[in-house]
């Protein structure tokens, strides 16, 4: 068996897997144009693969990549109706650590479920506590249901970490409120810079609030250090002098693509190896080795050097 590497050494490890399209909220930076039209109702409606499909793929890629991390995004992957299979199944695998990223809505009732299934860790997008703030990113209403299920999940074992992607103008105003809550808790908290994907693409810089800004804020209240950046890691880490600990994912202001380890499945059944590239790499007819192998490295192909560039599909279409 070949090994799947390129020139600059970075081969697949994590596999990021987005189970189906369709979210139960309707997020600005998901959204398409002024309208904040929810890609929920534009995307084409698709069927998404059963779990015995999928899991099927992910074994096949496993055995391969020898997997280090599989973490389930959507879309919502809380709305997916097979998903304690699809954990059941990952977990026989032997994939080591088995992740999952959520918008919380749906958690307070099955993250119990999904502990018990075998999930470990989840990131739950949380990008603001106040009420009117998270509306005005989500198009939802009652924040409190997310910060009901983060409370359920840290009883049942689950570790947790949050992200919140900051908007310039939106809910900037939510930074410390954001850290305090997180602090209070014990968990980590990651801030993402927006990214240029979907209706942003062309435009990201209207909304960036890079990884400097978000230091000063941060700096108003509290000392910290910089920490030592992990290998393949997406954030950069900082600690408190309180011993709190806080991460940046400065997509833009200090990108990460040199040694980025993740190659994304769809629900479809398609490969990419790089949310910058829009063409799709279908694994559905691959039946062995030899037909993954150029498929692979195809997708591997696909990473970016120094930059991330952005694309046109939306972080719902290619998985969260």
């Amino acid at each position: 068996m070949k090994l799947i590497a390129d020139q600059y050494g970075r081969s697949f490890k994590t596999l990021r897997v987005s189970l189906l399209n369709k979210c139960n909220l309707g997020c600005t930076y998901c959204s398409i144009g002024d309208e904040n039209e929810s890609l929920i109702k534009s995307l084409p409606r698709r069927e998404k693969l059963p779990a015995d499909r999928l899991l099927s793929i992910i074994e096949q890629l496993h055995k391969y990549l020898q997997l280090k991390t599989i973490r389930l995004t959507g879309g919502e992957p809380l709305l997916y109706p097979e998903l304690i299979e699809v954990i059941e199944g990952v977990k026989t695998m032997g994939i080591p650590e088995i992740k999952l990223t959520t918008n919380g809505f749906l958690l307070k009732r099955l993250a119990e479920p999904m502990k018990v299934a075998g999930m470990q860790s989840i990131n739950v997008s949380l990008d603001a506590v106040d009420e009117n703030v998270f509306f005005l990113i989500s198009k939802r209403n009652n924040v409190q249901r997310i910060l009901d299920g983060i409370d359920k999940a840290l009883d049942t074992g689950l570790q947790v970490k949050i992200n919140s992607v900051v908007m310039k103008g939106m809910n900037d105003s939510q930074v410390l409120p954001l850290l305090e809550y997180a602090f209070k808790r014990g968990v980590t908290i990651r801030f993402l810079e927006v990214m240029a994907m979907g209706h942003l693409h062309r435009e990201p810089e209207k909304y960036l609030f890079p990884q400097v800004d978000l230091l000063e804020v941060i700096g108003q209240k509290y000392e910290f250090h910089r920490l030592h950046r992990q290998d393949s890691a997406t954030a950069n880490y900082w600690q408190t002098s309180e011993g709190f600990t806080f991460g940046i994912i400065a997509n833009e202001s200090e990108p990460f693509c040199h040694d980025c380890n993740r190659l994304r499945l769809d629900s479809q059944g398609n490969v990419y190896g790089c949310l910058s590239d829009n063409h799709p790499i279908s694994l559905l007819n691959v039946h062995d080795d030899e037909d993954l192998q150029p498929k692979l490295e195809q997708a591997l192909q696909q990473k970016q050097r120094l930059k991330f560039t952005g694309s046109e599909l939306s972080m719902l279409e290619i998985g969260g």
